[in-house]
């Protein structure tokens, strides 16, 4: 907030604005509000006018969130394993006086912690701007649109929109109240929720426990709707003013255990004392902080620091503890305990884990911004680690597989016959698209003759025809949605299925604000019961002010409005009816024939209602809802998303279960799961007990016990009429299969199932803020496409993890191998003189592992990635071909390195090992040469290990097997990762004047500039490189033989891969089908 609003802080009154009103905004009515800061009721502020007042009035936040905090960026640079490892080494070069060696690490640590801080800083500064994106957002008006913004962005005079599950983003003058209730406990701690009434105003001294027109900023609507105008903001509000004291950083102090009368023996003290070092500590290191995958690599970083710790001891112990007095007393200047040392202090360094937790950090903030640009907030880092394994996604369908933008196409009504909405560009304008007739029941309509129609206009269809009006009257008023015109132009506010049905019934002149928001009303609205997932109706009472009598009005799922429906219009002309099975079973006959053309389908009823209108709370439900009159049933088309069907083959692809579970009608749900691909299209070609099973609804599923459920052949694909619980219930079916499931949802009551999944995903745009809150990921877009975008992205990070984890393992593997099988190589003094030193084995880790490290972290995904199976998250990233492939790596660059300097020491030189080359070139040139060779053939195959990482499996020069390209395709591809390819470059280049740059060759590096031995280096690369491509072509016999390979096959149809255990063609394949896929489950 800037100084002028602190300034206006100080004397704020509560319940006013950030500008005073004449009175608190509680104490004056509405339009008075709406009056006074300057608010449009109907069409919202302009976006030019909301930008101004945000500069104006500032963020509607509470001070400065947390951000990043530096200090605690800084103090990681030196709570890792690499670092402690370095300052052990620092203060044993210093402390045997090798101030070389010493000075040398002191530089690497405080480059380390240079690089590491800025690094990690630019992540953390990422994070924090994702974070942003995931913070709550408000639905608002502006323009006459509604939309959704960050709550931080509200300002004063914004009308907003709230509804169940949402968080109050701002204090708000209530202007409409419907059986509205919020939980206020965060503002005054009482917890039963408090019901709101517009119209009512109270005086200024009213505390805020009983300001029952105002919703308070953060508290959360419990029931119904409402609609008001904003009036504080920010610090401003009721909660700003206690922020400060609402702050709680939670204790880091473990309780200490008591007795039931509060004591407590000495021992609890000490143990609590313990239990806090302890996790004090874990928190230093790293191990109890992060995501599982951070927590992993940070107990593998200590790992590897106590194997430097174990090797340097073996390396004293080898050499007798440096205990030579025969070398001391012969050699007067010989210090033998500094020589062992410095070897001691190079064992360790080559353990260093080359700031693994630091380029994890990296990696996954740089996938966290990539997800944002394709549509995906990850608000949970234990997500991104949890999106490669996924194996089945359980979606909804409105909005997410299909476009959410539906239009009423078929209406029925019994006494008249079908009505038919024609073609428009314009999905709000009512006045587009023709209207039809036809006085057949949708059963008895093919569907070449549906689409075939005479166009009439409204007037006539009308005239003389009390059943059209009477459906009209549900239609229009049981419609919460708002449409209008504003300079020439339809728009329209509210949930989707509703503003189809305010448009249908706008074409008739049936317009729900024309009859209920002019000065002379026709109709009164006296209560509402909105939509409820478990009775599925949402029902209004209007009065008729002509007459004065109330009626109820109720739309919802066909089989429970028809089972609340006693009565019916069946013939033209006839009266009322009872609704008989006979009757009910013709109804949903047409209901599954509407269903039958991909039409969500929904029943409308209505009656006089005779009882006392009460407030909602004190009306039962069951007894408003019921002996109502059917009037008739609509179809709505919401067509698949043109993206969808791809998505779901995708999936299929990449060895993904899509499951479809949505509260629409059997008959629609399977319609469009045929037509994106979720259901086989060879459906004729499924044993029936399994095709009973891939479509069932919720009722049915619900029915059936767990044993049941785990019998089935498959769990279902479609579950249609689906309630929350029966989510939840789906997610445990399949945890007990052994899936990793990934969950849409959008309302508070997917909050469950939300939380039990493996991920949760919550929808951006229709999603409540209790949803999203529960969940993992948030889709910006509603879009399930996004979804496989997030699942390949997971995959792309978890291969990159893999890759440097594995370069930086098999680096580490190789240096310990040399050193230590090096320890063979002593002088005439029995004295281990190292193959490579301390310096230059920090510079391979610096350099030719951490730099290509990073860049393969921003390696782009392998082409084949979504064709594989999920991977496996109980093995994680070490699976047993990663620890081979260490091994395997490592020892065969060890094994060439010991060959390159035994080469050149013995087989070339005549094997002589002076005295101190562990230390000064004096009489050990052989030996330096030896090394600095051994030093460039390190150097490379650190630096080609890591473009032999690029895949795991194929061969380096073809790692698109679908190239032309055959002899140069591998130079595109290093191409392709310019990070990784400058870093290797740079890592070639840097080796040749540290080579032979006098002083810093033979005084720090402890090597000479090498000759003719660059023809063994070079005959080392290329056995390097023939080695590594030996082992990647006999992995891939090895799986290709054990029909392990990792992708589908070219000519494989994705949907035999999908659907093949299934499809049948003889009784002998059926039962072979089944029995398979039992055992898989």
């Amino acid at each position: 907030m800037g100084k002028p609003q602190q300034t206006d802080l100080a004397n704020h009154v509560s319940g006013q604005s950030n500008k005073p009103l004449s009175k608190p905004a509680h104490a004056l009515a509405f339009q008075q509000v709406t009056e006074e800061v300057k608010a449009d009721p109907r069409d919202g502020l302009k976006d030019g006018e909301a930008k101004t007042r945000l500069e104006e009035y500032g963020p509607n936040e509470f001070g400065k969130g947390g951000g990043v905090n530096v200090t605690k960026i800084l103090v990681r640079q030196f709570a890792n394993a690499m670092t402690l490892v370095l300052l052990l080494a620092m203060a044993v070069s210093f402390g045997i006086k090798s101030w070389i060696e010493g000075g040398v690490v002191a530089f690497v640590i405080g480059m380390n912690i240079g690089v590491g801080f800025f690094q990690e800083l630019g992540a953390e500064k990422t994070m924090d701007s994702l974070r942003s994106l995931s913070s709550p957002t408000a639905s608002v008006v502006r323009n006459g649109q509604a939309m959704k913004i960050p709550t931080r962005e509200v300002v004063p005079g914004d009308m907003v929109e709230i509804i169940t599950g949402d968080t109050v983003p701002a204090d708000v003058r209530m202007v409409e109240a419907v059986n509205f209730e919020t939980d206020e406990a965060l503002l005054t701690g009482e917890s039963l929720p408090v019901e709101k009434k517009a119209d009512a105003t109270f005086e200024e001294d009213t505390g805020p426990g009983d300001r029952l027109n105002v919703a308070f900023s953060s508290s959360i609507i419990t029931k119904g709707r409402g609609r008001g105008i904003v009036f504080a903001t920010g610090m401003f509000t009721e909660i700003g003013s206690i922020a400060a004291a609402l702050q709680d950083g939670g204790s880091k102090v473990r309780p200490v255990k008591r007795k039931e009368d509060g004591s407590a023996g000495p021992h609890r003290y000490l143990q609590a004392f313990l239990l806090t070092c302890s996790d004090a500590l874990g928190r230093f290191l790293g191990v109890k902080v992060g995501t599982p995958l951070q927590k992993k690599l940070s107990k593998l970083a200590l790992l590897l620091l106590g194997t430097a710790v174990v090797s340097a001891i073996i390396v004293l112990a080898a050499n007798n503890f440096a205990q030579f007095p025969e070398l001391e007393a012969a050699v007067p200047d010989a210090n033998p305990t500094q020589e062992v040392a410095i070897y001691a202090v190079g064992t360790g360094l080559s353990m260093i884990p080359a700031s693994l937790v630091v380029v994890l950090t990296i990696t996954m903030a740089a996938g966290t911004k990539v997800m944002v640009q394709r549509h995906v907030i990850v608000r949970k880092l234990n997500a991104l680690e949890a999106l490669g394994g996924v194996t089945d996604i359980c979606s909804d369908k409105t909005g997410t597989l299909t476009q959410g933008k539906m239009a009423a196409k078929k209406a029925w009504i019994p006494a008249k016959g079908t009505y038919s909405v024609g073609e428009s560009k314009s999905p709000f304008n009512p006045k587009e698209g023709d209207l039809g007739h036809d006085s057949r029941q949708p059963k008895d309509i093919s569907e070449e003759e549906s689409n075939i129609f005479t166009a009439k206009g409204y007037e006539e269809l009308l005239k003389d025809n009390s059943y059209l009006e009477d459906y009209m009257k549900v239609a229009s008023l049981a419609n919460l949605a708002d449409i209008h015109e504003t300079e020439g132009e339809w728009k329209a506010r509210g949930d989707p299925t509703e503003i189809a049905i305010q448009v249908f019934a706008s074409r008739f002149d049936w317009n729900r604000a024309g009859k209920t928001n002019e000065e002379k009303p026709e109709w009164k609205q006296l209560a509402e019961f909105p939509f409820d997932s478990d009775v599925k109706k949402m029902s209004v009472i209007f009065e008729e002010t002509k007459t004065g009598r109330p009626f109820v009005f109720t739309k919802g799922a066909v089989e429970r409005v028809i089972g609340s429906c006693s009565k019916i219009r069946w013939t033209e002309g006839g009266g009322e009816v009872d609704v008989t099975e006979e009757i009910r079973d013709q109804v949903l006959k047409n209901m599954e024939a509407i269903a039958a053309l991909g039409l969500r389908c929904l029943a409308l009823a209505s009656r006089p209602y005779d009882g006392t209108v009460k407030s909602n709370s004190e009306m039962d439900r069951n007894e408003v809802e019921n002996n109502l009159v059917f009037q008739g049933l609509i179809g709505l088309y919401d067509p698949p998303r043109p993206e969808s069907r791809g998505a779901v083959a995708q999936c299929h692809q990449a060895g993904i279960a899509v499951h479809m579970l949505t509260g629409d009608h059997a008959g629609t749900a399977r319609a469009i799961a045929a037509q994106v691909g979720i259901l086989p299209a060879k459906m004729d070609q499924i044993a029936k007990d399994v095709a009973d099973a891939m479509v069932m609804t919720a009722g049915e599923f619900d029915k059936l016990s767990e044993d049941e459920i785990d019998a089935l052949p498959v769990l279902p694909l479609v579950v249609a009429r689906c309630a929350p619980n029966t989510k939840v219930r789906m997610i445990e079916a399949l945890h007990r299969r052994g899936k990793f499931c990934a969950m849409t949802g959008d309302g508070v009551n997917d909050s469950p199932s939300l939380k039990r999944a493996d991920v949760g995903i919550a929808m951006g745009q229709a999603g409540s803020d209790v949803a999203k809150d529960a969940s993992d990921i948030i889709l910006t877009d509603d879009n399930f496409a996004s979804i496989l975008n997030a699942v390949e992205e997971g995959r792309r990070m978890f291969d990159n993890i893999q890759k440097f984890v594995l370069h930086v393992l098999a680096v580490n593997v190789s240096q310990l191998c040399v050193l230590a099988i090096g320890l063979a190589f002593k002088d005439k003094w029995n004295l281990s003189t190292f193959p490579i030193s301390p310096v230059e084995i920090m510079w391979i880790i610096m350099i030719c592992s951490g730099l290509p490290d990073m860049g393969l972290g921003f390696e782009k995904a392998a082409p084949d990635i979504m064709h594989r199976p999920p991977v496996s998250l109980k093995s994680g990233i070490f699976t047993f071909e990663l620890m081979a492939d260490m091994l395997a790596y490592g020892l065969w660059v060890a094994a060439l390195c010991l060959g390159s300097f035994a080469l050149i020491l013995y087989g070339f030189g005549d094997g002589t090992i002076g005295d101190g080359c562990n230390s000064n070139i004096e009489g050990c040139e052989l030996v330096f040469r030896a090394r600095g060779a051994n030093f460039a053939c390190l150097t490379w195959f650190a630096l080609l290990l890591a473009w032999e990482m690029l895949d795991l499996r194929r061969s380096f020069f073809r790692m698109q097997p679908d190239s032309t390209r055959y002899f140069t395709q591998w130079m595109f591809d290093v191409w392709r990762n310019k990070v990784l390819f400058w870093s290797i470059v740079f890592g070639f280049f840097s080796m040749f004047p540290i080579l032979y740059i006098p002083v810093i060759n033979n005084d720090v590096f402890l090597h000479e500039g090498i000759t003719w031995e660059w023809v063994v280096v070079v005959v080392a690369g290329i056995l390097f490189v023939g080695g590594c491509e030996a082992y990647k072509w006999t992995k891939r016999i090895y799986f290709r033989h054990y029909g392990k390979s990792r992708t589908t096959e070219k000519n494989e149809d994705v949907e035999s891969r999908a659907f093949g255990a299934f499809l049948v063609h003889s009784d002998t394949s059926e039962s072979s089908g089944l029995n398979n896929e039992k055992e898989k489950a």
